[in-house]
């Protein structure tokens, strides 16, 4: 395979003025976080000196219009551009000289494969990936200038794959033998890019929209992440194995929700390994699929699983959330609740002092002569929001 690069620079915003808070709020940034930064600057300069690498450390302090523009909410926080454009995902790694160090030659490394034939992709190429497919003549043109940026950018959201010039192009390419094919994991379809490849924010968004999905996987990995976007989760547990499933979600979400992405962050999530969300709303494996919404407050279950796919039905959940109309129905129906528990107890002669806590099962959800929760279930995700025995966090509202 052949090294296609390019220049990366590394910015870790930090806070380097310690502060004292108690000690259970926040984990103080010491001096040896902030110099493992500049100790990493200057063992990456001395030993890759042919290597385009800046490392910036900002003190938000000092300058929180920096921090601010950036979102910055905990320290310390490293983010990355490539190319002069910052990447979505911070860096999470350890915070030491050579974690830095590997991270850093890393994205300064190749964000494609070489497949010189046909056959060499139909045996190598990983069908469960999202995968681009590039075939090019000219590596010194600005289309693939711009294709190699956008790569660089995405290059842990697909695989991208660049064909050798000396192979023929294919059916579709354009008259200087350029194409660009997304192959769709869940069909396996070819999908062309037809508008111009010299337009560089055409064809990024094109391929952002190709390689990040609309509904993503929540994994332990990267809820911390996720959480960070600041939206509340859609979250559709299921059995991964039926993929039915997750096309009736994921066809609903593209269907109602096309025009407020922005109101919540649709996901999927392993109903067998996040188990303990699933228990918190009165729910089990046996009981999967199960939609719920988790506001980082509270969590709500959509009623009917049956109508997810019913026009109009998802759109309204989110809605209904946005408005604060789950937790008013919450407790509005709380009130006929408290009503049949008054009536039970009535009927049955139990006396105040003999009333058990709804809590004994999971949701609240207790027996008859239970009395049940005043509120919804608690919000499971906000306790994977990022650790303060690993940053120190700042006290904002969203938090």
């Amino acid at each position: 395979m052949r090294v296609l690069g390019a220049c990366i620079a590394l910015l870790s915003i930090s806070s380097i003025i310690a502060q004292p808070v108690a000690q259970d709020q926040h984990v103080l940034l010491t001096n040896e976080n902030h110099d493992q930064v500049l100790n990493s600057a200057t063992v990456f300069k001395r030993e890759h000196p042919d290597k385009s690498a800046v490392f910036a450390i900002v003190d938000s302090v000092a300058h929180a219009d920096v921090a601010d523009r950036y979102f910055v909410n905990k320290y310390p926080t490293m983010k990355y551009w490539v190319n002069g454009e910052l990447v979505t995902k911070e860096y999470r790694g350890t915070r030491s000289v050579d974690a830095l160090t590997t991270h850093v030659l890393e994205q300064l490394s190749t964000a494609m494969n070489e497949f010189p034939s046909q056959e060499y992709i139909d045996t190598h190429l990983d069908r469960s990936k999202r995968n681009v497919l590039v075939y090019t003549k000219d590596r010194n043109s600005v289309a693939f200038s711009n294709l190699k940026k956008a790569a660089m950018i995405l290059r842990e959201d697909c695989s991208f794959w660049v064909s050798d010039p000396a192979l023929a192009a294919p059916s579709g390419a354009d008259i200087q033998g350029n194409m660009i094919s997304f192959v769709d994991p869940d069909t396996g379809d070819h999908q062309q890019y037809t508008m111009s490849m010299e337009n560089y924010d055409l064809m990024k968004q094109w391929l952002t929209d190709k390689c990040i999905p609309l509904v993503r996987e929540v994994t332990f990995e990267n809820v911390e992440e996720l959480t960070e976007e600041g939206l509340p989760f859609l979250i559709f547990f299921r059995d991964v194995n039926n993929k039915e499933h997750d096309k009736m979600f994921t066809d609903a979400v593209v269907r109602e929700l096309y025009d407020i992405k922005g109101a919540v962050n649709p996901l999927f999530a392993d109903g067998k390994k996040f188990a303990h969300p699933l228990r918190h709303l009165g729910k089990t494996q046996k009981d999967l699929p199960v939609l719920a919404i988790d506001s980082f407050q509270h969590m709500f279950l959509f009623p009917d699983m049956s109508q997810v796919s019913a026009p109009g039905k998802l759109r309204q959940f989110v809605e209904d959330l946005n408005s604060g109309k789950l937790h008013k129905e919450f407790h509005e129906s709380l009130d006929q609740k408290m009503m049949d528990l008054a009536k039970f107890k009535s009927e049955n002669g139990i006396e105040e002092e003999h009333e058990q806590d709804g809590d004994a099962r999971p949701g609240g959800q207790g027996p008859p002569g239970h009395r049940p929760k005043t509120d919804p279930p608690p919000s499971v995700f906000k306790e994977l929001k990022p650790s303060g025995k690993r940053y120190s966090l700042l006290m904002k509202q969203e938090l």
